[in-house]
């Protein structure tokens, strides 16, 4: 089994395991390792946040709300159409994997194949101070990141 493989068969078994309803859930070194390896990552972050937070080098920016205001992106699925084939597979990251959820679940359901939400997200869940960027996460993991 390659490591792509012995990746996918993790993030399945956590989807098994968590109940969810898209091909799987990556770590975010998981996450990279597949980009790596030719799958697609889309952040669907707002803009604002890729500009003052930070984003992943090659990663797709697909907004699944907007700033100010929240508002679901009503063109997310014909956006993503435009980047992404529905027989490639493809990833959804967001700060800490809530809006990424969505965003696999929603690409799953319009028909793309093999979706997978990167756990943690870009910053990670907060800590005891209510602060992110110490637990968990894709900059935490020292993954590739640039900002501005």
């Amino acid at each position: 089994m390659s490591d792509v493989d012995a990746i996918k068969e993790a993030a399945r078994e956590r989807a098994r395991r968590l109940n969810l309803p898209y091909a799987g859930a990556l770590l975010p070194r998981e996450a990279f390792a597949l980009m790596q390896a030719g799958a697609r990552l889309v952040d669907v972050r707002t803009h604002a946040e890729l500009y003052w937070v930070g984003r992943v080098p090659g990663a797709l920016p697909v907004e699944w709300n907007s700033y100010p205001g929240a508002k679901l992106n009503p063109n997310f699925l014909a956006e993503l159409e435009e980047l992404v084939e529905k027989d490639e597979p493809v990833m959804f990251l967001c700060r800490s994997g809530h809006r990424s959820h969505d965003a696999a679940a929603a690409a799953t359901a319009a028909g793309w194949r093999e979706c997978y939400n990167v756990l943690e997200g870009f910053e990670g869940d907060k800590d005891a101070r209510q602060h992110r960027n110490s637990v968990g996460g894709w900059r935490i993991a020292g993954l590739p990141w640039v900002q501005g």
